[in-house]
């Protein structure tokens, strides 16, 4: 959500910015909520000169009373009267002009970094590098599910018997490999400085508005029937949820988190659920990067952080290239963002495993997130969110680029710690 007042003062930017984003039907938006903050300050006017005409007239009332004056009192009377009919008028008027505006305002874009490709929509994201040699091995690389079931890890059957579509049950080592790569993970993080933590798996509709846009809530979000409460589709939610409504000493900052949780997505106007695969789901675990920071450092931590990605996935020998989202694969509330894909062998392409965003000041406006400087101003934080790792989609990359002509899949280094020292899987 950006400031009324930028969108005051430059109108024009601000529409630019939606025609970039290939988003025209919003245009319309911005003067009206010109139209409206106009109306909103005057009606506000006028209702605070009422209010403290009524005030001063209702304390002399008891003087012209106490005095004998009961001809002036009564006329005093009813002047505040008329103020108060009046006030009943405009006070509606006040709430429906302030919820309005915040409507609109939740609906248009986040002004995008000047850097951000411009592109209708995810065929125009620009490939920045890769990292590690792409391999096509000589040998026919199985479908992921297949390597799972070879090595007795995954029941999708049963989950659908008791789920539906887009749940499984891992089992034996393929489980404990998705086990041991979230706690490699987390200790990478640690590594790294970040701060551990495991967040709610719930939170309240008023952190899910502050943290997200409606279209990607709708798309998302599960909520508790007769509860106020939503699954959580990302660890991000709940973390930056917990800096609702708080003033952060400058000093502290930047607060670096890393997180782990379960995730919950409808995957509402997806492509489908794929009956046998893991890679769209509706539950799976991550661990996840947030950070709180004053704005003039946001660019550096967001290149930071995807760079955590590249690093953690290239520690397990899979190659990865970053590719930047375009102004029409971008988030509403996303000043820039990319995407980190591994490298799949058997579809011979890269696909997604992680998304790093710059938020900017977005959420932190709406969950009324700010900083106080040593001069004692306060101002917005900046936020973003980067995956380290979500398996059990990650699993996929590491099964295929691991898998070796026998049938075993290598364990690499870094991850042996964590299954007891093998060095390999085998059926």
């Amino acid at each position: 959500m950006i400031d009324i007042r930028f969108l005051r003062e430059n109108p024009e930017a601000v529409k630019e910015n939606i025609r970039k984003k290939f988003q025209e039907q919003k245009l319309p938006l911005v003067d009206e909520v010109i139209a409206l903050d106009e109306e909103s300050r005057k009606t506000q006017a006028e209702a605070d000169q009422l209010r403290s005409d009524r005030n001063k007239i209702s304390k002399s009332i008891g003087a012209l009373m106490g005095q004998g004056k009961k001809d002036e009192a009564e006329k005093a009377k009813e002047e505040v009267a008329k103020i108060n009919e009046r006030l009943a008028a405009l006070e509606p008027r006040e709430a429906e002009i302030t919820a309005r505006i915040r409507e609109i305002m939740l609906t248009i874009p986040q002004i995008m970094d000047p850097s951000v490709p411009i592109g209708k929509d995810d065929s125009c994201n620009v490939e920045i590098q890769r990292y590690g040699e792409p391999v096509v091995p000589d040998f026919e690389i199985p479908y992921h599910t297949d390597i799972m079931e070879r090595l007795h890890g995954i029941d999708l059957e049963a989950a659908g018997k008791v789920a539906g579509n887009g749940f499984y049950y891992l089992l034996g080592d393929i489980a404990r490999l998705h086990s041991a790569v979230l706690s490699y993970a987390r200790d990478f993080m640690i590594d790294r400085g970040f701060t551990y933590v495991i967040p709610p798996y719930m939170i309240h509709s008023d952190v899910v508005t502050g943290v997200m846009s409606f279209p990607e809530m709708d798309a998302m979000m599960y909520k508790i029937e007769g509860e106020d409460l939503y699954l959580i589709g990302t660890s991000e939610h709940s973390m930056i949820g917990r800096f609702i409504d708080s003033v952060n000493d400058e000093a502290k900052l930047p607060y670096t988190l890393t997180s782990y949780s379960p995730c919950f997505r409808k995957e509402k106007g997806a492509h489908g659920i794929e009956e046998r695969g893991v890679y769209r789901i509706h539950q799976f675990e991550k661990q996840e990067m947030i950070v709180i920071c004053k704005p003039e450092e946001s660019m550096d931590w967001y290149n930071k952080l995807w760079q955590n990605t590249v690093d953690f996935f290239r520690s397990l020998d899979i190659p990865v290239r970053t590719l930047e989202c375009c102004s029409g694969d971008l988030a509403d509330l996303k000043v820039k963002s990319c995407d980190v894909e591994a490298w799949s062998p058997r579809q011979k392409k890269y696909f997604e495993v992680g998304s790093c965003s710059n938020l900017g000041d977005a959420q932190a406006r709406r969950l009324r997130i700010r900083v106080k400087g040593a001069d004692g101003k306060k101002y917005l934080a900046h936020t973003l969110n980067n995956t380290c790792v979500a398996p059990p989609r990650m699993l996929i990359a590491f099964l295929e680029n691991n898998l070796q002509a026998d049938g075993s899949v290598r364990i690499p280094e870094a991850l042996r710690p964590y299954m007891g020292g093998k060095s390999e899987l085998r059926a």
